[in-house]
């Protein structure tokens, strides 16, 4: 299982519903509001790295009212 974290800005007003929407999507594991440059932190689960990246750029990135992302893929540790 691949993970990786995604940090999002919303648009002023949107957030409960950027929420909203983010949670339906397949592959999104958890979404938490947070204080910041970001409102959000998501966590999204996949098979493959490629696989969660797609989640990122085909479906998340699509959701109106997300203002910016930066996506932050983990890496294996010793």
């Amino acid at each position: 299982m691949e993970t990786l974290y995604l940090l999002v800005e919303t648009d002023v007003g949107k957030l409960d519903d950027v929420v909203k929407r983010m949670r339906a999507v397949p592959g999104v594991a958890e979404v938490q509001a947070v204080t910041g440059p970001f409102d959000l932190i998501v966590k999204v689960e996949a098979a493959q790295i490629n696989q969660a990246l797609d989640v990122v750029v085909h479906k998340i990135r699509r959701i109106p009212g997300i203002k910016a992302t930066e996506t932050l893929v983990t890496v294996p540790t010793v």
